[in-house]
């Protein structure tokens, strides 16, 4: 870790993010009145489309921001991430999504006017990324229902209803999701599976954790395989990991690996990948660790190994 000091610095925010957004504009206000306090020279930049985001955090990178500030949730930290990757230049996070799995590991208020004084008080370490394909993400990959989810679901619900369209939607897909097979391929092992999750961070979404020894400042994922093909042991699976007990099914299989790759069981089947909440694209897809690929603002209460 080195100190963090930041003068030049560009905030990305995506206007859409979140529930309560008119309550969000007033916290970000504040949030960059408190910057600017601490000597800090603020850039805002709007995001106004999907992978927007990539595209002006690249260009700041190429205008050597000392700081890139992203404000949204997964989906937008996810596009700043892949316009980042493999600079010298910091992120440093504001939360103000649905999910915000990435906060949540590293332990940061949701209150954006709490959050922002991790940013000035805040260490950059150098952290690994995952990717699936060409695309980088910071947090989780899942195959399966999860990504047919975020697939079906509609910007104007998720804007509407925030979390609980998720919800919604999962359990709507219950029973209309047929859980088709894919293969999954790792250091030696190739298994079946209906539903995996390939994990840099302990959380998921909500209050669920499904990698549970993940470790997002290491070098590797942690991967959950779901080999059931039985739609209603997925609730057991979800009550089981309220209580803390998925590691107990023997048909919930877990691996540390650095890189897996899934492809369908049959070549005609459609099945989708989800990064950090948003799509990126369909199987066969490898997905591997990329170290030392970016620079990130972690709060000093964060554990870091």
């Amino acid at each position: 870790m080195v100190e963090a000091h930041f003068r030049d610095v560009a905030l990305i925010y995506n206007p859409l993010a979140g529930f309560f957004r008119w309550r969000r504009q007033q916290e970000l206000a504040d949030a960059i009145r408190f910057l600017e306090t601490a000597g800090m020279r603020i850039t805002v930049l709007a995001t106004t489309g999907t992978s927007t985001a990539t595209l002006l955090a690249r260009a700041q990178v190429e205008q050597g921001r000392d700081l890139i500030i992203a404000c949204g949730g997964d989906g937008t930290i996810n596009e700043v991430v892949n316009g980042m990757a493999q600079s010298d230049v910091p992120l440093a996070i504001l939360p103000a999504g649905t999910a915000n799995v990435l906060a949540k590991e590293l332990g940061l208020p949701r209150n954006i006017r709490r959050a922002v004084g991790s940013i000035a008080q805040g260490r950059v370490h150098r952290i690994a990324l995952g990717r699936a394909g060409e695309r980088y993400f910071i947090c989780l990959a899942g195959i399966g229902p999860d990504a047919h989810i975020v697939y079906r679901l509609s910007q104007r619900a998720k804007l509407s209803l925030g979390i609980l369209a998720y919800w919604l939607e999962g359990f709507r897909q219950l029973f209309a999701y047929d859980f088709p097979w894919f293969l999954v391929e790792a250091e030696a092992m190739r298994q079946r599976a209906v539903f995996a999750v390939v994990s840099r961070t302990r959380h998921y979404g909500g209050p669920i954790q499904i990698t549970r020894r993940a470790d997002f400042f290491g070098n590797d994922f942690e991967v959950a395989l779901f080999l059931r093909r039985q739609r209603l042991k997925f609730l057991l699976y979800l009550m089981a990991n309220w209580l803390g007990m998925l590691e107990r099914f023997d048909d919930v299989r877990f691996l540390r690996t650095s890189r897996v790759r899934c492809e369908p069981l049959h070549p005609t089947t459609r099945l989708h990948v989800e990064v950090d909440g948003e799509l990126a694209g369909t199987l066969p897809c490898s997905f591997e660790i990329v170290p030392d690929a970016l620079s990130l603002v972690v709060p000093g209460k964060a554990q870091v190994d």
